[in-house]
Formats: structure tokens, sequence, C-alpha cells
């Protein structure tokens, strides 16, 4: 089993950037948490960061064939990743769409996301924890066979 986990713009500045929205943890503490976490598990793991939609996509497109999973956090792209939202179609892969944040109590235009009509389920405002979840219930999820 392999899960892969894609981060969009910005979010290589977590524990930098607004810690009061974001949190306190960097990207690189995530990705060292869901490592052990999938260690645990026994579960394969990828992990990949780009401020570049394009670079998401040539990413995604080499390694969902590979894959049986996706966690991704868009960052901005969430409102206007469109090629993003298709390439997350065409890989036909489970995905859980996760935000640090509560997208739903920000400015209007954050509440609006184009990744979400392609994933099993969204995870918002849970802080780094809601990687956490989203891994393990796509785990789950994937030895149900569901």
């Amino acid at each position: 089993m392999k899960i892969l986990c894609f981060n969009g713009p910005n979010l290589n500045l977590l524990g930098q950037r607004d810690t009061s929205i974001y949190g306190n943890i960097s990207l690189e503490e995530i990705e060292d948490l869901l490592r052990k976490r999938a260690s645990e598990l026994k579960v394969d793991f990828a992990f990949f960061q780009s401020n570049s939609e394009g670079s998401l996509i040539d990413t995604l497109q080499n390694e969902a064939p590979s894959a049986d999973a996706i966690i991704i956090n868009p960052g901005a792209l969430t409102h206007y990743g469109l090629s993003l939202s298709d390439a997350l179609r065409d890989a036909r892969l489970p995905v859980i769409e996760v935000h640090l944040s509560n997208i739903y109590s920000r400015e209007e235009w954050r509440a609006k996301s184009v990744i979400s009509p392609v994933a099993l389920g969204q995870i918002s405002g849970l802080g780094w924890q809601g990687y956490l979840y989203a891994f393990e219930h796509l785990t789950e999820h994937l030895r149900k066979g569901a």
C-alpha cells in the first residue's frame, strides 16, 4: 500500500508564516510525523511540495500509477487549481483534501474548493493533525477494500 502526500504553494513556509492561522509546526516536521506513522503501519509513503501547479501535476502523474491513495493540501490552488483537480480526477485514487486552518471561517473566497468535488473527504481546521487523520482514514479505507 502506498499513500502520496502533496502540498501546494507556500506550505514550505509553515512554522514561519502567520502562526496564529497555520501553527508553529514546519512542513518538514509534518512529513517526519507522517513517515513515522507510515512505518508503524507498514505503508509506503511519498511526500512532495511545490509552489508550482505544473510540478505538482507532473509528480502526481508520475507517482499515481504506483500509489493507492492521495492526501493533498493544495494551498491556494484549492480555489483555482482546475488542472490540478483534473489530474487528481484522472488518477482515479481516493483523495483526502487537508487544510490546516478552517477555510470556511476565513475570507469568503477561501470557502470555494475546486478540489473537493474529486475528494473522498476534506479535513479543515484541525491543524497539522488533519494530515494524520487523513492518513489514518485512507489506510483503514484501503485495508477494508472500500
